[in-house]
């Protein structure tokens, strides 16, 4: 982010960031969504701070800029419509439950970075997979916990038949949907991207976590990969996770 910010400064550019899935991140410990002129979070239930329907926000600190936003997402000004809006507030319901919730985000992210910090420490060694990696001076908060490996659909396979849900919460690369056809990309254009998203796999994440449930779910990842014995002496008290 500082040499973006440095970037954008010397051409006078605007930086929004998209930390939809990154509440409390950060960046030299400077929290993300602050670096820019503006920053979107969303609010959708699976994220780390989650409403019971949809929901999001915009956060900046230029007050002309929070207005134009308000007032666009008021239908451009209820009773006074001073430019076309669309429809796009947050209704009081979302807002209240979210307000219970924000206190507990900071624990929550803790959790997660414990549950995360397990499923390295468990399947580290193993050869065929990539545990996600976290730069220097960044700070993780774990919304998705995704591996990469060539055996991804043989392993998805393997823990579901141990009932272990997985995701795969990208199946395609951006470029590669229908949706951007008429752009005309090949997988030369994007090799990292096209390698990986049949690679990569999110394994089960929350803040409740047990280290039983993460064992067992290590364990049988393990096995599915590389075989040999259990991780865990506990692997086998749970049932399902």
């Amino acid at each position: 982010m500082n040499e973006i910010m440095a970037i954008a400064k010397k051409h006078n550019l605007w930086v929004i960031e998209d930390c939809a899935q990154a509440h409390l991140a950060a960046y030299k410990g400077k929290l993300v969504g602050t670096f820019g002129n503006a920053a979107t979070f969303s609010f959708y239930p699976g994220k780390n701070l989650g409403a019971y329907g949809d929901a999001g926000c915009i956060v900046t600190n230029d007050d002309t800029l929070a207005d134009w936003t308000a007032t666009f997402a008021r239908h451009g000004g209820k009773g006074e419509h001073v430019m076309e809006g669309i429809n796009s507030r947050m209704d009081g319901l979302q807002a209240a439950i979210l307000k219970v919730k924000l206190p507990h985000l900071p624990a929550w992210t803790t959790a997660r970075r414990r549950v995360a910090a397990r499923y390295n420490e468990l399947l580290r060694g193993v050869d065929s997979l990539t545990t996600p990696k976290v730069g220097d001076d960044r700070s993780h908060v774990y919304h998705l916990y995704v591996i990469a490996t060539d055996k991804r659909d043989s392993l998805k396979k393997a823990l579901a038949d141990s009932e272990i849900t997985t995701s795969l919460n990208y199946p395609k690369a951006l470029p590669f949907y229908p949706a951007y056809a008429y752009l005309g990309h090949k997988p030369a254009d994007f090799p990292a991207a096209y390698h990986n998203q049949s690679r990569i796999l999110s394994l089960p994440i929350f803040p409740e976590m047990t280290d039983e449930m993460i064992e067992y779910i290590a364990d049988k990842a393990k096995r599915a990969l590389v075989g040999g014995s259990p991780v865990s002496s506990q692997a086998g008290k749970l049932a399902k996770v």
